[in-house]
């Protein structure tokens, strides 16, 4: 698989902390691992991640990195790990490499995308 990378997009990754660059750098894969055919673009200063429609982003904060995840309708989360108070949107905050669930990142992917 091959995964084009928008330099706009590493660019923003490479001016974040090292620990966040880490981060990025998983995430980023595995949403292009996940949603087949993903392109990336920088928009609203913030990379986003687009199949037909843009559903996902990822956002540096000065705590945390944030996964941002469009279509929550879709999304079924008991745990209640998502926060924000948007109508179509919510976020996951990542401070460190434990707080990637791939499982269960990947499955929000596939179903905000459906």
């Amino acid at each position: 698989m091959k995964i084009t990378q928008n330099e706009k997009v590493t660019e923003y990754i490479n001016n974040t902390s090292s620990e966040q660059k880490e981060l990025f750098g998983i995430l980023r894969q595995l949403i292009h691992k996940t949603i087949s055919g993903t392109t990336e673009e920088l928009k609203w200063g913030m990379p986003v991640f687009i199949k037909t429609k843009i559903f996902t982003y990822l956002r540096s904060t000065k705590n945390h990195v944030a996964l941002g995840l469009y279509n929550i309708d879709r999304i079924t989360d008991p745990d209640g790990l998502l926060e924000g108070t948007g109508k179509n949107m919510r976020h996951l905050k990542i401070k460190k490499m434990e707080d990637i669930d791939e499982g269960l990142i990947k499955e929000w992917l596939e179903a905000t995308v459906k």
